[in-house]
């Protein structure tokens, strides 16, 4: 951990009249601390609850004990190393599964790189994947390239990104869970996919349900799932508009608390600012998976709006004092929300492939 890092965390001690300190403190103008700034900022547009319900299949714990039965203790290997080297790295590589999944499903189809010359976009070039951290991409090519040297051809890079993402919880503090596995790679990644299907960090409430809803997941997955946003970070234009111009007002959001609103105009002013700025999405316990955000909620610390207007809602709202309560209960239905989340239309077959080389698809 650098000194600056260290810092930051010496003053999470400190009490809440010093919340202008820490914000300021949190403010790291380098662009590899991208992560999950929208990956759990959930929103949707109505073409997204028009589709046909999400197609599971069943996989196993057990998949690779003949082929590859260590493929979960080699996968940890490059992740616990990651974590140490560059900590960013696990919320970056939570938002990039989020983005696999809810395109199409848990099919590694965000990893396939863009083709020079070719006028047919893929997945991660799209606007809403545009921060993206190269730290996650990268995480699970070094991942999928330790296993191929172990086990060559069996493992898909669906299900590296899959147990890769569990493991960077657990790293951060958050609950171990097994990770059923068997999913293929998607034969395709287009980038025409992504709009409707991924989120905006203004939708409403409603929205985020209707989206949950389309695949396949609940009001208490939708919560639970959010609060992956504990170790999260936000670029200053997914938040800007609370800061300045909330709904069009010209003025700040009024729900927000004035010393964090006060700490993020310091760091992201309207105009002229610097884009690779961004804020932790939990300001209290940033790099520590537990169940703080659902704290910050309830006292108006949430940054993005499609967080705070989790508690806002009547719908919403008991699920997030229920989780906020106990840190058991939050684990508990942060498990099960991404075990169903990793079931979403997976791959089987000869509907898939199982790449080498996770940017590109198989000749």
């Amino acid at each position: 951990m650098n000194p600056k890092r260290s810092l930051f965390f010496s003053s999470l001690v400190s009490p809440m009249g010093a919340l202008l300190y820490l914000l300021l403190l949190s403010f790291f103008y380098v662009s590899s601390l991208v992560p999950t700034s929208q990956a759990l900022a959930l929103g949707t547009n109505a073409n997204a609850t028009r589709r046909r319900a999400p197609v599971h299949h069943d996989l196993s714990l057990d998949f690779y004990s003949k082929t590859c039965p260590q493929v979960d203790q080699i996968i940890s290997s490059v992740t616990a190393a990651r974590y140490r080297d560059s900590p960013t790295s696990g919320p970056a590589t939570v938002r990039l599964f989020f983005h696999d999944c809810f395109v199409e499903g848990c099919d590694a189809s965000i990893l396939i790189a863009p083709t020079p010359g070719s006028t047919n976009k893929v997945e991660r070039e799209m606007e809403e994947n545009k921060n993206l951290a190269a730290e996650a991409f990268d995480t699970v090519n070094m991942a999928k390239a330790a296993v191929e040297n172990k086990c060559p051809g069996v493992v898909s890079c669906a299900d590296v990104l899959a147990i890769a993402a569990r493991d960077f919880v657990n790293l951060a503090g958050g609950p171990y869970y097994t990770v059923k596995k068997g999913r293929k790679d998607s034969k395709v990644s287009l980038g025409g996919k992504v709009h409707p299907n991924l989120p905006r960090t203004n939708s409403t409430v409603a929205e985020l349900v209707r989206l949950f809803s389309s695949k396949g997941l609940s009001p208490l997955d939708l919560v639970a799932l959010s609060g992956a946003h504990t170790i999260g970070f936000s670029h200053c234009d997914q938040f800007a508009s609370r800061l300045y111009d909330f709904r069009g007002t010209k003025r700040p959001d009024p729900a927000m608390d004035a010393r964090l609103l006060k700490a993020l105009r310091m760091s992201c002013p309207q105009f002229g600012g610097n884009a690779d700025v961004v804020a932790p999405c939990d300001v209290q316990t940033p790099f520590q998976f537990d169940h703080a955000y659902y704290a910050n909620l309830e006292t108006n610390l949430g940054l993005l709006a499609t967080d705070q207007a989790l508690f806002f809602d009547p719908r919403t709202r008991p699920l997030v004092q229920d989780l906020g309560r106990d840190k058991a209960r939050f684990f508990q239905a942060f498990v099960a929300g991404m075990e169903k989340m990793g079931q979403i239309r997976v791959k089987k077959g000869k509907r898939g492939e199982i790449r080498k080389d996770c940017t590109k698809h198989l000749t």
